[in-house]
């Protein structure tokens, strides 16, 4: 579910960055009266996230009512129309490009995570993001994988707790470490550490941590650490994935894969508005 109240103050700032005065091009042009329609046209196949988003931002602007022939999450294929725009044609303007920046965004990142999860569906695996987003577009980039069959992993560093290399090395090794954050920690909080050998699982596992990430390691040097975690531990892929090699990942037993590029490397879908039309 989205929190609105904190969605609309990242569509207001984009607003306010696309609008910081006035629309000179619009306001000259276009009657303040003027009523139009306008087509929501995918351009190339994919998967829709942040139809919502795109309607918000012009529930915010006012005056203009989105009509939408599709869900977040379904399969669009190029050419398709996906919605209609009626409004103030002013108006229609000023949101056109945050609006679709915001959609193309969102889609983009579900169109690749869909294709991360078809390629494991036949497995145990769940594919699920990092923190690896765009600053401030978080919440809108980690509801678009959940909308293409992907999980989210941290929120943030206030979500999870997750001892990673340099929090090891502080430490002086993962024992130090986890002992450390079981003195200063809540009970209820899981632990989950970064390894990049069979030393470090084996640590891992002496600590009784209760998620091992498997981080960077080649396919036979992870096939060693499942059979030796067994059911310890729930078992986290990462490190170099992609749509190439993942299937075989997720072949080999692992529980979850986190994949950075659903969010810092995907490329935004296709979308635009055209056809305006007068309606007055």
């Amino acid at each position: 579910m989205l929190n609105y109240a904190y969605i609309d103050e990242i569509i207001v700032n984009a607003l306010k960055e696309d609008i910081p005065f006035s629309d000179i091009s619009t306001e000259n042009l276009i009657d303040k009266n003027s009523i139009s329609v306008v087509d929501l046209i995918c351009k190339e196949d994919g998967i829709i996230a942040g139809i919502d988003i795109f309607k918000r931002v012009f529930t915010i602007i006012g005056d203009i009512e989105v009509i939408s022939f599709i869900s977040d999450g379904n399969a669009v294929k190029s050419g398709e129309k996906i919605a209609e725009i009626r409004g103030n044609t002013r108006k229609i303007l000023m949101g056109e490009r945050t609006a679709l920046n915001l959609l193309q965004r969102m889609s983009g990142v579900a169109t690749i995570t869909k294709k991360f999860v078809n390629k494991v569906s036949h497995t145990k695996a769940v594919i699920v993001d990092t923190r690896k987003t765009t600053p401030g577009l978080r919440i809108l980039e980690k509801y678009a994988v959940t909308r293409a069959g992907g999980m989210n992993h941290r929120f943030n560093l206030s979500d999870g707790i997750m001892l990673k290399d340099n929090h090891i090395d502080a430490a002086g090794g993962i024992k130090n470490a986890v002992k450390k954050i079981r003195e200063n920690s809540s009970f209820v909080r899981k632990i989950e550490v970064e390894t990049e050998n069979i030393d470090m699982v084996k640590e891992a596992l002496d600590s009784n941590v209760d998620i091992i990430m498997l981080d960077n390691m080649d396919i036979n040097t992870a096939k060693s650490a499942i059979k030796l975690i067994g059911n310890k531990a729930i078992i986290e892929f990462s490190g170099n994935v992609s749509l190439d090699n993942v299937k075989e990942i997720a072949e080999i037993g692992v529980d979850y894969i986190s994949i950075g590029a659903l969010t810092h490397s995907a490329k935004i879908l296709d979308l635009s508005m055209k056809n305006l039309r007068s309606i007055n």
